[in-house]
């Protein structure tokens, strides 16, 4: 399993937990669609996940273990970029 498919299984997971907000739940369904659609390119998709992602670790109503599974999943997303 590549590093990005292990990603977005993650995302889902995330996505699929019932404690965490729905608007963050959303915005992590865009992050796992966005990560899926082959039509743009690689840096593009990850500069936008990344940015979104990091954008609603701010959230005050996010579990902190939701916020740190949001931080490893920007990290491995961080050093698939610098890969690219």
């Amino acid at each position: 399993m590549s590093k990005l498919e292990t990603i977005i299984n993650l995302l889902g997971e995330i996505a699929d937990d019932r404690t965490v907000p729905r608007n963050v739940r959303s915005v992590i369904e865009e992050a796992k669609t966005s990560l899926e659609d082959d039509s743009k390119e690689m840096d593009v998709r990850l500069n936008s996940v990344i940015s979104n992602l990091d954008e609603i670790t701010n959230d005050p109503n996010i579990p902190m273990y939701t916020r740190t599974q949001i931080w490893n999943v920007v990290s491995m997303l961080e050093s698939i970029h610098e890969e690219s």
